[in-house]
């Protein structure tokens, strides 16, 4: 256990581990101190001087950032000399910060903002021309940079330099005339790029995916999980509070990183911070469908789950469990694999499950993040199936007439299968239902589509390939018809009078926590906001 300290900071005494930044210290007792080169991710420079403290016996303000916790230390927060400091520090950066507040894309999220209505001088001293420097410089294919507005924090240049090691950023010249810059002959295009943007506390780095496309105050904020890889790394979706169909704004507006120690730190990767586009896109199924007549035709949700109810008790009748099966997917939660399981497997004895899918040409794992394992919750899928089947091999049961109903969740198999050999597979199949997000040529070969939510539109867990079993909630509601795969499933169990199941994720959740061994120290209250190792996991896997 790590030796812990006494002190006090601004009359309140606290512990804090010893070795710890004052700054920090500070936030135990609630007590935040104002700041713009610190971040905890990043190495401590301590050039900014706004986080200036008075320390009891230092003659001097004392940076807390760069200032280690030591026992009976006495710490003041808000002296007149640590405060006229702030004052101090706010007036030289704003000498020269342009006045871009209403046209800024930080504004309602910018500290330089916030300090100055606490902290600043509103009578200004100077009458000077500001220095005029370069704006709107596209520095690479998500950023852009603002001179003007930057104050030096050098966030963005250690964060290149130490986190991503691609170093494209520094700052050039000495002086006034110091701006941060890419380096000449270079772009900033490493596969964090985007993670600048969030660095920067004023407007220097915006998104330029995000810019004027919305004010940050008419966003909510939803705790989700990436499901980009097999990482999970911990986000925030941003979605638009005031989202209006009729004007086609977009519902989510950009994703965020959000901290774990355990997962992601402070990160996340350009894939998956830019695959948010996904959730509103143009191609998302949104209504049921039937083959009518040569073509797919949209049907109610009665139709759709009776055409597939009916289908599926034919040929059990017929030819038993085994004329039929089931292709889950590790992009599923862990509730939605095991309402799966308890349905198709224990209810009515499929045997032929398949999840297992080649991975996409070029994927590949980056040391840092990034994983070559594509799917959120591939350890999950194993884990409710044990000995999951190949997917490649249930498309060669189809081929050769063995399969005669065929339940899909998500894949796109043309993704791995030559279209017309595919399509032919299928052919051979009575009914294939897809139940997925997004149309695809797999969902074009279904006899049965069922739209289904994706995971900005519904809860759930998933579990990331070092067994870290986390939450997701929902931010948007899902399109159209669609729905989730769990209310899917329920309803599916009812027209096939296999029912009733328990259809919501937290009870699902605890069903699977009492009947698999690998949850079974585990309850959905318990995860919380950071989620928690499998019984059979370590927790050696920090970032």
């Amino acid at each position: 256990m790590r030796e812990s300290v006494s002190l006090t900071i601004d009359g309140q005494e606290i512990r804090a581990p010893k070795g710890m930044a004052v700054l920090e210290a500070a936030k135990i007792a609630g007590i935040r101190i104002p700041h713009y080169c610190y971040h905890a991710g990043l190495e401590v420079v301590g050039s900014c001087r706004m986080c200036l403290v008075e320390i009891e016996k230092s003659p001097k303000l004392q940076p807390s950032c760069a200032t280690p916790v030591a026992e009976g230390m006495v710490v003041r927060t808000t002296t007149p000399q640590a405060i006229e400091n702030r004052r101090s520090v706010l007036e030289f950066l704003l000498a020269n910060h342009p006045m871009d507040c209403p046209v800024c894309d930080q504004a309602g999220e910018c500290e330089l903002q916030n300090y100055y209505m606490a902290h600043g001088r509103f009578d200004a001293r100077h009458d000077e021309d500001k220095t005029k420097r370069k704006k709107a410089v596209v520095l690479g294919p998500h950023i852009m940079l603002d001179q003007e507005r930057c104050i030096l924090c050098t966030r963005c240049v250690r964060f290149t330099r130490d986190i991503a090691r691609t170093a494209e950023l520094g700052v050039i010249s000495r002086g006034h005339r110091s701006v941060i810059d890419v380096f000449p002959g270079r772009e900033l295009n490493n596969a964090y790029s985007g993670n600048v943007a969030d660095l920067c506390p004023v407007g220097a780095l915006t998104d330029r995916d995000f810019r004027f496309q919305c004010r940050v105050w008419f966003l909510g904020s939803a705790p989700s999980i990436c499901p980009g890889c097999s990482r999970g790394c911990n986000i925030e979706i941003h979605y638009n509070r005031r989202f209006n169909p009729r004007y086609h704004d977009r519902r989510v507006h950009r994703l965020k990183p959000r901290w774990n120690p355990e997962v992601n730190g402070f990160w996340i990767c350009d894939e998956g911070r830019y695959a948010y586009r996904a959730i509103d896109a143009p191609d998302r199924l949104k209504v049921p469908a039937l083959r009518r007549e040569g073509g797919l035709r949209r049907a109610s949700w009665p139709e759709a789950l009776g055409e597939a109810a009916g289908a599926l008790q034919g040929v059990l009748e017929a030819f038993g469990p085994g004329g039929a099966a089931v292709m889950v997917s590790p992009q599923m939660s862990d509730e939605e694999l095991f309402l799966a399981r308890r349905l198709f497997g224990e209810r009515l004895g499929i045997e032929r499950i398949a999840g297992r899918a080649p991975a996409p040409a070029g994927a590949f794992d980056d040391g840092l993040l990034v994983r070559a394992d594509k799917n959120p919750n591939t350890r999950g899928m194993n884990i409710v199936f044990p000995g999951v089947g190949d997917c490649r091999d249930l498309i060669e049961a189809c081929a050769g007439g063995s399969v005669r109903y065929l339940h899909i969740f998500g894949h796109d198999l043309a993704r791995w299968n030559d279209p017309g050999r595919l399509a032919e597979a299928l052919r051979q199949v009575e009914c294939v239902v897809f139940e997925g997000a997004w149309d695809s040529p797999t969902a074009r070969l279904a006899d049965v589509v069922l739209p289904a939510a994706v995971y900005a539109e519904k809860d759930g867990t998933f579990v990331n390939f070092q067994g870290r079993v986390q939450r997701f909630e929902p931010a948007v509601p899902p399109p159209g018809e669609a729905l989730t795969d769990l209310d899917i499933l329920a309803r599916l169990a009812s027209a096939l009078e296999a029912g009733p199941f328990e259809s919501t994720a937290s009870g699902l959740f605890g069903e699977l926590a009492r009947r698999v061994p690998e949850f079974s120290s585990l309850t959905w209250q318990a995860l919380g906001p950071m989620g928690r190792w499998l019984a059979d996991a370590g927790n050696d896997h920090a970032v």
